[in-house]
């Protein structure tokens, strides 16, 4: 699991059939060090909207979370995080 920030939406109207019906946001990953991520798509299974931090699971894990475990899936949003504390002297770099 990891957590990002939702930066935008994705419109697909042709996609695989798996996918019909599900919501689709771009999320940002968090970076805690000095490491560099870029945005991923991600299947909304809660609600999330832009703006939101999230949590996200990949791979099987986010297959399954969709209910349709042949989906074509490979990250799928599985919570909204009211609030996270992070204790920067415990950040190695």
């Amino acid at each position: 699991m990891w957590v990002g920030k939702v930066i935008g939406t994705l419109v697909a109207t042709p996609k695989d059939t798996s996918l019909t019906g599900s919501k689709l946001l771009i999320v940002q990953p968090f970076t805690f060090v000095h490491q560099v991520r870029e945005p991923i798509v991600a299947v909304d299974t809660i609600g999330a909207g832009t703006g939101e931090t999230v949590l996200v699971v990949e791979g099987s894990s986010a297959r399954l979370v969709t209910g349709k475990p042949n989906a074509a899936v490979d990250a799928a949003i599985v919570g909204i995080i009211d609030s996270m504390e992070i204790n920067n002297g415990l950040i190695e770099e």
